[in-house]
């Protein structure tokens, strides 16, 4: 059995995903953790203030045309829920200033945009932003509906603060729709400060309560009230309450598989972070004997589809 994790959509579909696995008998899970992620949409935050059928309707116009949402169409989007910290306050350092803070690791890591694929923001958006399906158990996987009402194993479910993505309160809805033993930690920080405070990050803190399995609800207002608050990072609470549903420590795997030619390319996180934002040509990962790394070498114009990877090129 397996430990699941997701982080804001990705713990959405994660809910999603082990809600139909629940219903049809699949075991595979140990737990769930769901980290700044909504499985109700009825009070999304501030975010809904741009979802309504017209604007899904644009975007829906938009992404027929190239298939997908493009990073800084969603990314606009996120600026201006927070248009004072995300834009004119670094217009007016940065422009007229001349002041660039440096990049951080954090900075860095958020600054990595993704492409959203046209169908699966389309139903995001609609049949949860606008009609709140899941929560309603209408949303369907292969064919049949799913309902959070079949969840039932361990869930370790994370709110921050000051989140302007997945308000905390609106996570909290899950303890209405799940009668599974609920682990419910609310953390100080935003969507993405609040997720990754590692231990040793200065001024960290957060509330913790579990309420379990047939345990009666308690509103959002009334939990926070009545959490101890525990200083530090919630990492380590994450960690012993895996520790406590897991079996004993093994080694890691390796990885590959020398024997049929699938060798490792790279180290984690691979080759691709070092590509130019922004370029159109792939970056593949190839051995430089100067530097006795992987670096990124463009794909020539008439490489087509084949692979230019130099056979069994690793990071030294």
């Amino acid at each position: 059995m397996q430990h699941a994790t997701g982080y804001c959509l990705g713990g959405t579909l994660l809910a999603i995903g082990a809600s139909a696995m629940a219903r049809d008998g699949d075991q595979r899970l140990a737990s769930l953790t769901l980290l700044a992620a909504q499985t109700d949409f009825s009070e999304p935050g501030e975010l809904g203030l741009f979802i309504n059928e017209s604007q899904v309707s644009m975007l829906e116009a938009l992404m027929d045309e190239t298939g997908y949402l493009t990073a800084e169409q969603m990314s606009g989007a996120f600026k201006m829920l927070r248009p004072y910290d995300m834009v004119w306050s670094r217009l007016v350092n940065e422009y007229l200033l001349g002041e660039r803070k440096p990049m951080n690791d954090l900075m860095a890591w958020n600054a990595d945009g993704t492409h959203m694929p046209a169908k699966m923001h389309s139903q995001y958006l609609r049949r949860l932003y606008l009609n709140n399906d899941f929560s309603a158990g209408l949303y369907p996987v292969g064919g049949r509906p799913t309902s959070l009402g079949d969840l039932t194993l361990p869930i370790f479910c994370v709110g921050t603060t000051t989140d302007h993505v997945a308000p905390w309160r609106s996570v909290f809805k899950l303890h209405l729709f799940s009668p599974a033993e609920i682990t419910f930690v609310l953390t100080n920080g935003g969507h993405n400060a609040g997720i990754v405070s590692e231990p040793g990050h200065p001024r960290r803190h957060y509330q913790l309560r579990t309420r379990a399995t047939g345990e009666n609800y308690m509103g959002p207002d009334e939990w926070q009230a009545s959490a101890p608050r525990q200083e530090g990072s919630w990492w380590t609470a994450w960690f012993e309450w895996l520790r406590a549903r897991s079996s004993k420590m093994v080694a890691a795997p390796r990885m590959g598989n020398a024997r049929k030619g699938l060798r490792p390319v790279c180290d984690a996180p691979g080759a691709y972070v070092r590509q130019p934002g922004g370029s159109e040509q792939d970056a593949v990962p190839t051995k430089n004997p100067s530097l006795g790394t992987c670096t990124d070498t463009p794909l020539p114009a008439d490489a087509g589809s084949q692979s230019v990877t130099e056979p069994g090129a690793r990071c030294q």
